[in-house]
């Protein structure tokens, strides 16, 4: 393969990876932006969300559908498996965060490191602690440019992860409940003066943004081919990083954030020693911080946070 090949090859899998790290991110910067908090337990809803893929996909490839209605098979996989992440977020938003809005900060804290802890035990309970293997619906098949080789599924997943972060900012900036998700955000007493059901507000966040983690999820599977029940740890990590670079509360500064750190992840092993590549996403964050504190789009965070 020649230089201009492999660049392609890396650029391809750069995008794959920074649009599943930026979907992730989205999650965390939408809860932080309307309740300044952090959920620990976005990365297991983003587990959650892939076991729930595979379920579906699975039980739709035993009857044959999948191999005579794809789209619509995928469109039952990742909308049923989004949905069922939307009902568990507005759950544990119930259940573990809105008791605690008043409370101390490191009450809710803990709180989301316990409902984190639960949902882990609770899906390798349920799931078991060995790899479970995705059917390849997609396989290796594809195109080529050049000698670079792009699968459809890396096709697939890029235009729908794109889709879905186009379609959000649309939500947010276009629509009435989009805005008093902005308007909450940004003063959650004046939004209440204004006639705003915040609870209601708050409620939708966490349906958007654990549905979202989940897709990615669903898209980690439908690519890798396994999922496993603590696999969200590390993407938790790296799409926390992402959301802090970019400017934690800032919906751009998430994207941008997830497209940074896959495309330094990608560079990384690409050119230097592969196994160092998971502290490169730090590096690259502390070194940001150190000179724009806000992060890249802090500055501008208050108009455009969720």
């Amino acid at each position: 393969m020649d230089t201009t090949s492999f660049l392609i090859q890396q650029l391809i899998n750069a995008i794959f990876l920074g649009s599943i790290f930026s979907l992730i991110a989205l999650g965390y910067t939408m809860v932080y932006g309307i309740i300044q908090l952090i959920n620990f337990a976005h990365g297991e809803m983003f587990t959650a969300g892939s076991f729930a893929g595979l379920i579906v996909l699975m039980g739709l490839q035993k009857v044959g559908f999948v191999d005579s209605h794809f789209i619509l098979s995928m469109v039952l996989v990742f909308g049923l498996g989004m949905a069922y992440v939307a009902v568990l977020g507005v759950s544990i938003e119930q259940v573990a965060y809105k008791p605690l809005r008043n409370a101390s900060r490191l009450a809710a804290i803990l709180s989301a490191l316990g409902m984190s802890i639960f949902l882990s035990n609770g899906m390798m309970l349920s799931q078991g602690v060995s790899d479970r293997g995705f059917p390849p619906v997609f396989g290796w098949d594809g195109f080529r440019i050049m000698d670079a080789k792009i699968s459809y599924g890396q096709v697939f997943i890029i235009i729908l992860a794109f889709a879905l972060m186009y379609s959000l900012w649309i939500f947010v900036t276009s629509t009435k409940l989009g805005k008093a998700m902005r308007a909450t955000a940004q003063n959650k007493p004046m939004a209440r003066m204004l006639g705003i059901n915040v609870d209601k507000t708050i409620r939708v966040t966490f349906m958007i943004g654990p549905g979202l983690g989940a897709a990615a999820g669903i898209m980690v599977g439908l690519y890798y081919g396994s999922v496993r029940f603590d696999m969200g740890f590390i993407y938790m990590i790296k799409a926390f990083a992402a959301a802090i670079l970019g400017g934690i509360g800032s919906i751009p500064g998430a994207m941008l954030g997830g497209m940074i750190i896959g495309f330094v992840e990608v560079a990384w092993s690409a050119f230097l020693p592969s196994e160092w590549k998971d502290v490169t996403t730090f590096v690259v964050m502390i070194l940001v911080l150190y000179l724009k504190p806000s992060g890249l789009l802090g500055q501008s965070a208050t108009e455009d946070k969720v």
